[in-house]
């Protein structure tokens, strides 16, 4: 497999003006840290606003990663791992706008697969009625291409992933968001167009492809899977919190019920649907249906096979859903404080920025656009008798689960053969040289 090694021009762009030397241009260390939100004074870690463009951007933007063993070379960089999206909807459009808040992403989003061309890849992107207007310059370029905030992204349109240009564009990782292909034969037609791995975002068919839930067994991923699956919405909300039980307290059996929100899945008005209840009007019913998150806990906690099932109640709002587990555990005597108190030991430790605890009499609509997979609703945790324990937990089940399909991406490009991720993360580090005493990053000419 070709690994990323390629070296391409990079400098400071012509119209920067710099004193000639001897002099040397000063400029305070400016500190960037990854896309996890700004934190509110309540519990809500929430996404932040796009930052205006600064030198500091245009510079951090062409540096990523170095390869493994190799010297940092003065104005040459290490080319970004190239990103498809196949199927430009709900989690395609929120994968995008999560990758763009991250300024220091190994990953480029290059070329995007929508059945409705530029017109509507563009309109669509730019306009969200629950995400609000996006806060990055997008526009038409031609027939062929948009751009965000300049960057050249190409649309192209097939429903055959067999035609689609990923050998002749050199895709290194394609994110898998149409829903159809999640099986070993249909997502490997990414892999015979010529991508070199594949990213499912939904629950994977087939016991051959993996499943990965951040903050739950990422640290089993390697780099020989070809076709990744990072589960559904409510697997990333359920199993994080289901580990910290099982660790504290042993999980002996348990049930799940999901008020999701509705989804494209779903009619707006009545139609024909495989699933009877499906094909009731979903904006106006709330309707039972079958949901395997529960069993799929499984998948990336082994341990807990047969003890977890579920359902799902799908609702009349338009995004944020909230699981509610009952479960049975083998410590004796516990209390509700006992397993908030390990929630928040979780929160601020292992599971920080996937787990987070809310002690505020909140609702749904104020966990739109939170960050974490899952936000442990404390006023609602219950202990009945000895050993059945209740807790709630809300989570976006379109912004907090395209976070996590970001971070998945950026651990398969941490692995990727070559690239070495040692360091602070800050993109200047190799590209400055720094006076500790007075914090201050040297650049020159």
């Amino acid at each position: 497999m070709a690994t990323q090694t390629a070296f391409v021009p990079s400098r400071i762009p012509t119209n920067t003006r710099l004193p000639p030397k001897p002099a040397q241009c000063f400029s305070k260390r400016l500190e960037v840290t990854e896309f996890s939100g700004l934190r509110s004074n309540s519990c809500l870690t929430y996404a932040k606003s796009a930052r205006e463009a600064s030198f500091y951007d245009v510079v951090s933007a062409q540096l990523t990663p170095k390869t493994a063993g190799s010297t940092p070379i003065r104005g040459e960089t290490v080319a970004k791992l190239k990103v498809a999206i196949n199927g430009f909807g709900r989690i395609g459009r929120n994968f995008l706008r999560c990758w763009h808040g991250r300024k220091d992403s190994p990953l480029e989003v290059i070329v995007v697969n929508d059945s409705g061309g530029v017109k509507n890849a563009s309109h669509l992107l730019k306009y969200d009625s629950m995400l609000g207007i996006f806060k990055a310059e997008v526009k038409v370029v031609d027939n062929q291409t948009i751009s965000v905030d300049g960057k050249l992204i190409k649309v192209v349109s097939s429903r055959d992933p067999l035609k689609l240009p990923w050998a002749e564009l050199g895709i290194d990782i394609v994110i898998e968001g149409t829903g159809v292909f999640v099986d070993g034969p249909g997502a490997g037609k990414h892999i015979q167009a010529g991508a070199k791995k594949v990213i499912i975002t939904a629950p994977a068919k087939g016991a051959d492809i993996p499943t990965y839930v951040m903050g739950v067994n990422e640290g089993d991923y390697t780099h020989e899977a070809n076709i990744i699956s990072n589960a559904s919405c409510t697997t990333n909300c359920l199993a994080p919190f289901v580990k910290v039980l099982d660790e504290e307290f042993g999980i002996v059996k348990g049930t799940m019920t999901t008020t999701h929100s509705y989804t494209g899945d779903q009619r707006l008005l009545d139609a024909s649907h495989r699933d009877l209840r499906r094909a009731r009007a979903a904006a106006l019913n709330i309707v039972p249906t079958s949901t395997g998150a529960a069993k799929a806990v499984s998948l990336v906690l082994p341990q807990l096979k047969g003890k977890l099932n579920g359902i799902a109640l799908r609702v009349p709002t338009p995004n944020v859903s909230v699981v509610d587990l009952v479960i049975n555990v083998e410590k004796k005597g516990i209390s509700a404080e006992d397993v908030n108190a390990a929630f928040r030991k979780s929160a601020e430790g292992a599971l920080k920025g996937i787990l987070a605890v809310c002690d505020e009499p909140l609702v749904s609509v104020d966990f739109r656009c939170s960050d974490v997979s899952c936000t442990i609703d404390s006023s609602l945790s219950m202990v009945m008798g000895d050993d059945m324990v209740k807790v709630v937990a809300w989570y976006d089940n379109e912004w907090g689960y395209s976070q996590r399909v970001v971070d998945l991406a950026h651990l398969v490009a941490s692995k990727w053969p070559g690239v070495s991720v040692k360091g602070s993360g800050d993109p200047l580090e190799e590209f400055c040289e720094t006076n500790p005493a007075e914090d201050e990053c040297k650049v020159f000419e």
